[in-house]
């Protein structure tokens, strides 16, 4: 039997970043705000706690002080040329992408370090192209870590809605799983669905799905935050694009397994539409999790530039796509050549220097705002204990002095049978002899030269070139790399104010949507690739947007 309906304000469906920042927006107007979500509460902040914090931001102080020149229509060039955005169903998306430029350029900074968000002082290069001044990727470092990774950037949100609910103006409500969004004469008045029964697990761990009674809820305004879909590999191949080839049989999870799209069929139902649910970005440097916490977890390698990249033949990749460069065009390419992994060769040397590994829980320094933990692990020689760990405990490494070895130990591990060990060989020495003199064919030898020229690469991202083969460097380690499940880059169809749209592009009374769910803003404001550190802005901004509409209303 369903209970007596509650009644709220607002009603967030999903306690994830930009839900928090929802809620937080309207509990500061004075609306009393209820945020539910299907899991335990211990996963409060969703999939931004567990994340390494990196946000987009624009001719920053940060970039300033380490020499680099940036500015709206720079990064507006670099944002346009990487979405190619070329549908009707673009409009919105468009329009959120111009809108959060602004946001990245202009206050985005100011109004986190209002809220005492403090950022890292070094800024990264992610996602760095190579294809032209118009093409896809940064034209200069724009990734700036959260200083506290993932929890960093939760905690004064999270912190927000928590104080609310201790004053009796907010209530969350763990194990409440919404099968129904109530619609009243074309109005979205609220939703009903199952309480799930009580759960301890952990943050991260799967939860049970048994149902102990249900619910309803009446609200003035319904937030849908329910992020993406990938947690659920049914749904990501159904929707995998053709353009990106066939979907792989086997992928690594690199989100809990409640990231299971479950509430866009729901919003579909109550009228919304749903656009761009295509595009999608998922990594290719996945690496399967020696400690898991979900099902088929896997940690993501945040690659410096100088390792070797072959494919399953041991065949190097193309131009430009090196390690760092290019995700999506990497996972296109990798998709035609029949296999569903690849490999890294490299050396301690810069494995050292440049393997990064996504997630809070793998930074403890960052996460842990710990100062002298950072300078010895990511200054000192050696690589950081996280880092450690895998090459001592996880299956998909391979660690050894003698390139025989190295190449033999390869071909035994699952899927090495593919691989053309003389191929293999050759790439190698290739490589190795152009290091030999100041002048180079080799495009990714020359880049990593030039890398250096940025005071953030030289100090913490890209080893000095050196010979794979150089006995000083080593020993030598190959790297096995799975594809790893991420972002929805499509979704709920949304305008500026973050209003859910229907099927005519009018606003569906009563409904919003924000972050993943509605492909962070518009149905898809990345269009069909994302620059970095633009998922958590995302999340940002589209709450933002949304929470200070319903605090109007």
């Amino acid at each position: 039997m369903t209970s007596t309906p509650l009644e709220t304000d607002v009603l967030v469906i999903g306690w994830g970043l930009s839900g928090l920042v929802a809620a937080a927006e309207a509990l500061a107007a004075g609306k009393h705000v209820t945020v539910i979500d299907q899991e335990p509460r211990s996963n409060l902040g969703g999939q931004a706690w567990w994340s390494f914090g990196g946000l987009f931001l624009v001719d920053s102080p940060e970039q300033r002080r380490m020499g680099i020149r940036d500015s709206y229509d720079l990064a507006r060039e670099d944002w346009f040329g990487n979405a190619g955005f070329d549908r009707p169903e673009d409009e919105w998306p468009r329009r959120w992408a111009e809108a959060y430029l602004q946001f990245a350029a202009t206050e985005k900074r100011t109004w986190l370090r209002e809220r005492g968000v403090g950022l890292f002082p070094i800024v990264g290069w992610a996602e760095r192209g190579g294809y032209g001044a118009i093409g896809p990727g940064n034209s200069v470092p724009r990734f700036h870590i959260t200083w506290g990774t993932g929890p960093g950037i939760v905690a004064p949100f999270a912190d927000a809605v928590q104080q609310a609910e201790s004053e009796g103006k907010a209530a969350l409500l763990p194990r409440h799983r919404v099968t129904e969004l109530i619609v009243s004469e074309g109005t979205v008045v609220g939703a009903r669905g199952s309480v799930l029964i009580a759960s301890a697990e952990a943050r991260g761990v799967e939860s049970s799905r048994d149902v102990s009674g249900d619910f309803e809820i009446r609200a003035g305004a319904t937030i849908v935050e329910s992020g993406g879909i990938g947690g659920n590999h049914e749904l990501v191949r159904k929707a995998w694009p053709g353009r990106l080839g066939t979907p792989p049989d086997e992928m690594l999870t690199g989100v809990p397994a409640y990231v299971d799209g479950s509430m866009h069929e729901v919003s579909r139902a109550a009228g919304a539409r749903l656009v761009n649910e295509d595009r999608m970005w998922h990594y290719v440097e996945g690496i399967t999790n020696w400690d898991p916490v979900w099902p088929s977890h896997g940690i993501r390698i945040l690659p410096g530039p100088s390792s070797l990249w072959l494919d399953a033949t041991g065949a190097r990749l193309p131009v430009p796509l090196f390690p760092g460069f290019d995700t999506l065009g990497t996972l296109a390419h990798l998709r035609t050549t029949g296999y569903d992994h690849s490999w890294f060769v490299t050396t301690l040397k810069i494995v050292e220097k440049e393997f990064a590994l996504s997630g809070s829980e793998q930074n403890p320094d960052l996460t842990g705002k710990d100062v002298q933990l950072l300078l010895r692990s990511r200054l000192a020689k050696g690589a950081t204990g996280p880092v450690q760990r895998f090459l001592e405990e996880g299956g998909d490494f391979i660690v050894e002095d003698d390139l025989d070895l190295l190449l033999r130990r390869m071909a035994a591990m699952p899927g090495g049978e593919h691989l053309d060990l003389d191929r293999v060989r050759r790439e190698i020495v290739a490589r190795d002899r152009e290091i030999d003199n100041d002048f180079t064919k080799d495009s990714q030898i020359a880049m990593l030269r030039s890398m250096r020229a940025y005071r953030g690469d030289k100090l913490l991202r890209t080893a000095p070139p050196h010979r794979l083969q150089d006995p000083s460097a080593g020993p030598l380690i190959a790297v096995k790399l799975h594809v790893l499940t991420r972002k929805s880059l499509g979704g709920i169809e949304t305008d500026l104010d973050g209003r859910a749209l229907d099927a005519t592009e009018q606003a569906i009374p009563g409904l919003y949507a924000v972050g993943e769910a509605s492909g962070f803003g518009g149905g898809g404001m990345h269009g069909y690739r994302a620059l970095e550190g633009t998922f958590l802005g995302g999340c940002l901004f589209s709450g933002r947007q949304a929470g200070r509409t319903v605090a109007r209303s």
